[in-house]
Order: C-alpha cells, then structure tokens, then sequence
C-alpha cells in the first residue's frame, strides 16, 4: 500500500466490517496507489484529489462497490459502469462479489481512477437537470392552480425537494393513485417541509 496517510475512522469501517473486508482491503490499496487522499464521509471510506471528491467505497448485500463521484462522464471502454438507479445523475459503480475479481481487475480500476482524476483536473461537471426538466403531474398541477398558498409553498421548498417531490407523484402509474400522494403531502407542502421531512 502507498504510504500516504490512512484515515482512522477508515482503519475502523475496515476492522468492523462483518462482510467484504478483504474487498474493502484490496480496493482501498488500489484507490491509495493511484495517489488519492483518503477521508470518511458518508460513513464510508471516500477518496479525493485536492479535496474533490473522487471514489467512494460502499458495501451492499449482494455487492461491493467503488462508486465515482462524476462517473456519467467517465469513459467506459469496459461496460462496466453501473447507474444505480434511473434518477442518480453523475455517480457510478463499479460492483465486485470477490476479492479475486477486484485483483484480477486492477490495472482496469486503476485507469478508471486515473480518468476520474483526469474528469477532476479538467474541471468538468455533471449537467444535471433541472427541475423544470421534471414534469408536473396532471393532479399535482390542478391543486398549484387551485391552492395559490401551495403553489407558493411548492416554489419556496429547495430544488432537491422539489424533485423529489415530482418524482414520487409522478411514479405511480394511476391517475387515482397519483391524487392520493398529492393530498397526503399537500400539508407537507404547505408547512415548507420535504417528503422525508
């Protein structure tokens, strides 16, 4: 491993891990002699280059995962990038289920950090959309124009809420249910709060 200074609180998520320590092991050295600082955000061990952000390490059930901050702008001559799902914008995995898989793939990983490394020097970013990019739901815009009090609340919340928001009413396939989560979050709404607020 790289003598570049380990993080405690890393040297900790790697001792308590019940599941892909030995994983968490080999991808930390690779991500470490590719020349990142380390750090612990998230609860996880994360890995920057002049204090951006770069590659995390996370763990799952089925999988372990080196997951890049900007990996929408990736090259990925491998196929090997995963969005994890259709609303993540700018992060992508790449996800291991053994340690022999992570060893085999080294030279692989390495060039994947080094082009995220590349992503970040260039000052590149992620165009993400807007939440005008973002539909209204059909019952979600009669009760904006009916209510002006929530059509201002709606307009006040950050863009985050707002999208998540539009996101989950627009989710359900039936129109009944789509007026069903518009009025369980109207008073949400109304009292400035997000869906998980």
């Amino acid at each position: 491993m790289s003598n570049r200074l380990l993080h405690p609180k890393v040297d900790l998520f790697m001792i308590k891990a019940r599941k892909w320590q030995e994983e968490y092991e080999n991808l930390r050295r690779i991500v470490l002699d590719c020349g990142l600082d380390e750090d612990y955000k998230w609860m996880h061990p994360c890995y920057t280059f002049q204090n951006k952000n770069i590659v995390l390490i996370h763990g799952f059930k089925d999988y372990c995962a080196l997951l890049f901050h900007k990996g929408a702008l990736l090259k990925d001559p491998q196929s090997i990038l995963i969005q994890q799902t259709e609303n993540v914008q700018a992060a992508r995995q790449i996800r291991f289920t053994s340690a022999h898989e992570i060893v085999e793939m080294e030279s692989i990983l390495k060039s994947y950090i080094q082009d995220a490394i590349e992503v970040e020097k260039a000052g590149l970013a992620v165009p993400f959309k807007k939440n005008t990019d973002y539909e209204i739901p059909a019952e979600f815009q009669i009760k904006l124009d009916e209510i002006p009090a929530l059509r201002t609340a709606f307009e006040s919340l950050t863009p985050g809420r707002q999208k998540g928001y539009l996101f989950y009413f627009s989710q359900a396939k039936q129109s009944k249910t789509r007026e069903a989560r518009v009025d369980k979050y109207l008073q949400h709404i109304l009292d400035g709060k997000g869906m998980d607020d």
